[in-house]
């Protein structure tokens, strides 16, 4: 009987002071992609992260008294909340002139907005490609390595000017070894 209760008392103690770490940790790593983490390392800092979420949500957690919401609120729901707004932080210009935040590769940032280009791309053989990058384009994020797909390919005249759209095109996928770089244009 001690030992079923002490089996117990151990996984709620596991569960209050490493699953919202984790939890906010797996989202985090949702929102902002980067290289696979090695959890076995990573132990120490969702056991950090969890001991901050139970002392911030510590007046709720008194009040809740171990309901089905307590574990609802504080094991998932905000540690999830909380890796959202880390995640946000970095695109508040206040909290940035004040804090220096890790920023994203300009790729991820520019294409993460989803906003529709005309796009000019530069090869470094020196050959230029003229497409649209719309609501079918797609782009690659960290830390997957960059390539671009564009849904519709047109021909550039010599200013680079969009003369028309090529004949049957369904689009064209350029790798980031072949690009020099890459022109925006608004749509």
């Amino acid at each position: 009987m001690i030992d079923d209760i002490w089996q117990i008392d151990s996984l709620i103690l596991f569960l209050v002071f490493f699953l919202p770490g984790f939890v906010s940790i797996k989202t985090y790593d949702i929102l902002i992609p980067s290289e696979r983490r090695d959890f076995s390392k990573a132990i120490f800092e969702a056991v950090g992260y969890s001991a901050l979420n139970f002392t911030l949500l510590y007046p709720l957690i008194s009040r809740l008294n171990s309901s089905y919401l307590y574990l609802v609120l504080v094991m998932i729901v905000f540690p999830i909340l909380w890796s959202v707004l880390f995640a946000k932080l970095p695109n508040y210009r206040y909290i940035n002139k004040y804090v220096r935040l890790p920023n994203p590769k300009p790729w991820d940032e520019v294409f993460g907005r989803r906003e529709s280009y005309w796009v000019i791309v530069h090869l470094k053989s020196g050959i230029k490609i003229g497409g649209l990058y719309d609501v079918k384009s797609r782009s690659s994020s960290n830390p997957a390595e960059e390539q671009i797909y564009l849904e519709e390919v047109w021909k550039l005249d010599d200013d680079n000017g969009f003369i028309e759209r090529v004949d049957r095109t369904k689009g064209i996928i350029i790798l980031s070894e072949e690009i020099s770089r890459i022109e925006l244009l608004e749509k």
